[in-house]
């Protein structure tokens, strides 16, 4: 299991360093963790020193939200996969579905972004999913089928095994609602169905409105591997709570 907390753009430095060491200090962290469960946080780029002093030897690993696809060069306001793994970074979201609408971000740049994390010696997580309107014109699978072949021939199968995959429907972002087990773990099952048949299976997380609530529901189904965590991964006790969760999935009794 692995629980990603993405902050977006949350968090002064300093509150986000409390909110890591407020995780880094939690029972139920520290036992999820010895029990298999890869925790990772994404604070802003601002917060990635502090949090990376913040965890110490916890086990938690810090990532980024974002970075360019190429190595350097002139791209002003840009940062590199090989500057954030520069300073600590061990993970980095490519394709968050903010970006693809805010940032245009093409299925071609996420899958050379994909790449460029994983030449930097990190962990890809790249994103996926549908909209709302894209849902209810029933074209789900045909969308998903789109953005993960266009990540196998853009990066190559070796690189998405490699790499962990997000599922994110666009229509449960931010918006209180979130997919059904049923409706994620059918969508989980198509895409496992298409990295086995292309040689790159891989773990899938689950990332649309997760909550303590639900957490365990979710991760109860066969093809949800975690959870790529938006705003709850802001509020320490909730988090570590989603955490305890995946550990139960795992057998223990966090």
């Amino acid at each position: 299991m692995i629980v990603t907390g993405n902050w977006k753009m949350n968090t002064l430095p300093q509150q986000g360093a409390s909110l890591a060491t407020s995780l880094a200090g939690d029972a139920r962290v520290a036992d999820a963790i010895g029990r298999g469960v890869d925790v990772i946080l994404c604070p802003p780029y601002t917060g990635i020193a502090g949090a990376l002093a913040a965890i110490g030897d916890s086990g938690m690993k810090i990532g980024a939200q974002n970075c360019h696809h190429e190595p350097s060069g002139a791209y002003t306001g840009e940062i590199s996969a090989l500057m954030l793994e520069a300073i600590g970074c061990g993970a980095v979201i490519v394709g968050h579905s903010e970006r693809r609408r805010d940032q245009h971000e093409t299925n071609d740049v996420v899958a050379r972004k994909l790449k460029a994390v994983l030449d930097a010696g990190m962990l890809p997580i790249a994103c996926v999913g549908e909209t709302l309107s894209e849902r209810e014109a029933g074209i789900t699978a045909d969308v998903i089928t789109r953005q993960i072949s266009a990540l196998i021939t853009g990066a190559g199968a070796a690189a998405i095994r490699s790499s962990i995959i997000a599922y994110e429907p666009v229509w449960a972002i931010g918006t209180g609602l979130a997919a059904t087990p049923g409706q994620a773990q059918e969508v989980h099952d198509r895409i496992r169905t298409l990295l086995v048949s292309n040689g790159c299976d891989t773990a899938i997380l689950y990332g649309g409105s997760v909550t303590s609530e639900n957490a365990a529901e979710l991760f109860a189904c066969p093809d949800i591997n975690g959870a790529l965590v938006g705003g709850a991964s802001l509020k320490a006790d909730v988090f570590a709570t989603i955490v305890a969760a995946a550990a139960r999935e795992c057998g223990g009794t966090a």
